[in-house]
């Protein structure tokens, strides 16, 4: 993600984050299927990170939450947040997932919510999870296919973008989605399905070998 991404979301995060959630029945659902998968010794990734609502949601049940966003306003919301909250083992830092250091032996758990959509090489973002994590890690994601979602939103959105009103946004269904994670060495521990034109939400674990 470059520097025009960057400077959409910056615009954008004082509304983003005074914004309602669209669907807390949802929200909370998500957060409860995750929270299945997550110790208290545990170490996380979120990469696209926004404001830091779900990595601050999910910070009393983890060692420690890497939040990453490549928008510092929006971190600067995730900063206030967690400090309003009394939380010390969340850090934000400024970074696309494609700069982030890879090392032994990687994180438990990474997050990717509502991020991998708007990556131009979603195929090379899911590798890239697979080598931040370590053998037998959770990768939990939720990402609209946007193919499902009809073909005016394939003319709509390039046209947004052009005017400043939309980042990128690439398009796949959800059996290329399914195809990327296997290919990159993950299997489907669960998923869950909101309804037509909802994110799909998904529960991976990296393969030990």
């Amino acid at each position: 993600m470059g520097g025009r991404e960057a400077g959409f979301w910056d615009k954008i995060a004082d509304k983003y984050s005074g914004q309602p959630i669209a669907d807390q029945a949802t929200y909370e659902k998500k957060l409860a299927m995750t929270r299945e998968h997550l110790t208290s010794k545990m170490s996380v990734l979120e990469y696209g990170c926004g404001t830091g609502s779900t990595a601050i949601a999910h910070a009393p049940y983890v060692k420690h939450i890497l939040a990453t966003d490549i928008s510092d306003a929006m971190l600067a919301h995730g900063r206030r947040k967690a400090e309003a909250a009394g939380l010390e083992n969340i850090t934000f830092e400024r970074a696309s997932v494609e700069e982030l250091a890879e090392s032994s032996p990687g994180y438990d758990v990474v997050l990717a919510l509502n991020i991998i959509h708007l990556c131009r090489d979603p195929q090379a973002v899911i590798a890239k999870t697979a080598r931040l994590l370590q053998p037998g890690g959770i990768f939990i994601q939720s990402t609209a296919c946007l193919i499902d979602y009809g073909p005016l939103m394939r003319v709509m959105i390039p046209v947004m973008r052009l005017i400043g009103k939309a980042p990128y946004v690439a398009f796949f269904s959800p059996e290329d989605l399914f195809l990327m994670l296997d290919k990159e060495g993950f299997d489907i521990v669960e998923t869950y399905d909101p309804g037509k034109r909802s994110a799909k939400f998904i529960i991976a674990r990296k393969r030990m070998t």
